[in-house]
């Protein structure tokens, strides 16, 4: 089953669960934000990757420059462990981490969680590679993707007990588009995806072929 698959299949059984009122704020959110043109306001193939110098889980700082002088960089923004499709997306990419890093390539994961949440994410799925904290969305700005909660999904969000107020840092309202970058070591984009509908990501397949075309 692909990535994406795997994601619909969660979704349509996740649909049944949640209250006909809750469903209808998160669909117009959906649409407002689709609606809005994030996704096309976001960097992309030929931009230049920014710099960010962002806080591990375990505690070390991770500066782009850094992972570039070694080889390309696999980027990828997620919303936080909160966010079942984010879980789920960063096991498939656990499952494809050893061909990544086959091809000499660093894998990235970035949220605007706080670090204690990325660590207890990095062991409860036994990620392999970095987790980062983006709090405030700094870097999440830079490369086009912040974007803020409306009033109603945000109330939602609390009645659902995500605690956005305390997993991030202060800064409860402002979340990524799912997006996963491809970077070359001269820090260009060289392949990238962005949407802004959280129950789809990159397919890990598709992340391997962009990184073979890369040689």
């Amino acid at each position: 089953m692909t990535l994406n698959a795997e994601l619909r299949a969660f979704y349509e059984s996740r649909q049944q669960q949640i209250p006909a009122e809750i469903r209808e704020i998160m669909n117009r959110a959906a649409q407002d934000l689709a609606d809005s043109g994030r996704a096309t306001r976001a960097l992309t193939v030929g931009d230049r990757a920014p710099h960010f110098s962002l806080p591990s889980a375990t505690g070390q700082t991770v500066v782009r420059e850094d992972l570039l002088v070694t080889g390309p960089v696999v980027l990828t923004f997620y919303r936080g462990a909160w966010c079942p499709y984010c879980n789920i997306a960063l096991r498939s990419l656990q499952r494809h981490h050893d061909d990544i890093t086959a091809r000499g390539v660093r894998l990235v994961a970035v949220s605007p969680q706080i670090p204690d949440e990325s660590l207890s994410l990095t062991e409860k799925h036994d990620l392999a590679f970095d987790v980062l904290s983006d709090l405030g969305s700094d870097t999440a700005e830079q490369y086009g993707l912040a974007f803020d909660l409306p009033d109603d999904l945000a109330a939602v969000y609390d009645k659902l007990g995500f605690e956005l107020q305390r997993v991030n840092g202060g800064h409860p309202r402002t979340l990524p588009l799912p997006a996963t970058y491809v970077i070359d070591r001269d820090g260009i984009i060289r392949w990238a995806f962005v949407d802004t509908d959280y129950t789809r990501r990159a397919e890990p397949t598709d992340i391997l072929a962009a990184l073979d075309a890369l040689a």
